[in-house]
């Protein structure tokens, strides 16, 4: 089926080349449609999407509910200012408050920018206390952002090259490891900021206690805990949020990718506690929690909190687990299955770029996290069928790699 303005993937990489600054290097795909767990490329050609535009469309794209949402608020009012009250805004802070340990929200454009006001806030409450405690404790392979206090945050050196001088005031320690995190704490230390679960740092999982461990420590050393939910939050892992697996909450949260799906908003809650270090003027965005993409994330949350919705997710992600875990035990290219709902990781023995370029040619869309981690993070309506379809062209890639390695 023809995309919308009907140009073939040549033409579109052409223009691309002669306009668009690459950052992304060569690609493969004009994607130009997209239904449920499916994308079409440009020459009609049809894929399984496991990738989902990098864990954003949790309902598959162009989702019936999201879609009438964007159409009927595109044909009221696409954007005013925050200098108005916005409807749709404060309905879904309404709702996110109903679902989430916080009171207050903060509408950004995407997961840099609400990290980047988890920051201020976490600096800005102590300032307000009359005690700065400009530091914030971060965690080594984490990831959280583009912009430059979040890629400062961002505990991977790939990411700071070139844009030095960095942000002061962060220390980055082993992840999951909480003495570290106790033996980096100054005086000037106000915050600890880590991912539930490292994403791009390689789908890596902590310890069962160690986000209660973490909890405990920051309640001693009366420090905020700010928890980057952007990949991991919106029910990827089973649950609403990834840190409800722990039982416990922090006083701030970062929300993106997934709350609209696919149309950029972020998002960051907190106490109302924490919230007392922001004031008229001290933070603020044009585009943030504007009508549109408010209305669309609306739509994404009142779905995906529907009866039975998350229940689906977990056992589907449970179930490709299982799947990925037997294969495994045929392919020694395969060293660990982690993960946990629909965010999962493959760690390879080998390097998982060539791996997931094979299985493009299978017509499964998937992507690394890392230089050995084949990351799977599909839309949370994924079907069974659709994950047996993934085991056997992987089955295959692997068999063949192993082949050529022999």
């Amino acid at each position: 089926m023809e995309g919308v303005y009907a140009m073939d993937t040549a033409a579109i990489q052409a223009l691309n080349d002669r306009h668009i600054i690459n950052t992304y290097g060569t690609r493969k795909l004009a994607l130009a449609r997209g239904e449920g767990t499916r994308v079409w490329d440009a020459e009609g050609r049809e894929y399984l999407d496991c990738f989902a535009g990098i864990a954003v469309c949790n309902l598959g794209h162009c989702h019936p509910a999201v879609t009438e949402a964007i159409c009927e608020q595109a044909k009221t009012l696409v954007h005013c200012s925050n200098l108005y009250y916005i409807e749709p805004q404060a309905r879904l802070a309404e709702l996110l408050a109903k679902h989430s340990f916080a009171p207050r929200w903060f509408f950004a454009n995407c997961g840099a920018t609400a990290n980047e006001a988890a920051i201020k806030l976490a600096r800005r409450y102590w300032s307000q206390k009359g005690t700065p405690k400009p530091h914030i404790i971060t965690a080594l392979q984490s990831f959280h952002g583009r912009t430059l206090a979040a890629i400062t945050a961002t505990g991977q050196t790939k990411f700071h090259e070139g844009f030095e001088p960095l942000v002061p005031g962060f220390t980055h320690v082993p992840y999951d490891d909480v003495d570290a995190l106790a033996a980096a704490i100054t005086p000037e230390t106000g915050a600890i900021m880590i991912e539930p679960i490292q994403g791009e740092g390689g789908v890596r999982l902590p310890a069962p206690d160690y986000l209660a461990k973490v909890r405990a420590l920051c309640d001693d050393r009366k420090l905020l805990l700010i928890l980057d939910e952007v990949q991991v939050g919106m029910g990827r892992t089973g649950r609403l949020f990834a840190h409800e697996h722990s039982g416990i909450t922090p006083d701030i949260i970062t929300l993106a990718k997934a709350l609209g799906n696919g149309v950029p908003i972020g998002a960051m809650g907190c106490t109302e506690e924490a919230a007392s270090g922001f004031s008229i003027g001290s933070h603020a965005t044009t585009f943030g929690g504007n009508p549109l993409v408010s209305a669309a994330a609306l739509a994404t949350l009142e779905t995906m909190t529907a009866p039975g919705f998350l229940q689906k997710a977990a056992e589907t992600g449970a179930y490709f687990m299982d799947k990925l875990n037997e294969l495994a035990r045929n392919h020694s290219l395969i060293a660990q299955v982690r993960g946990q709902g629909l965010m999962i990781g493959v760690e390879l023995t080998e390097p998982a770029a060539p791996i997931a370029a094979a299985l493009l040619e299978h017509g499964i869309l998937c992507g690394p996290a890392g230089p050995t981690v084949l990351r799977f993070v599909p839309a949370l309506i994924i079907e069974r069928a659709d994950i047996d379809r993934v085991i056997t062209a992987l089955d295959t890639v692997l068999q063949g790699q192993a082949a050529c390695t022999t």
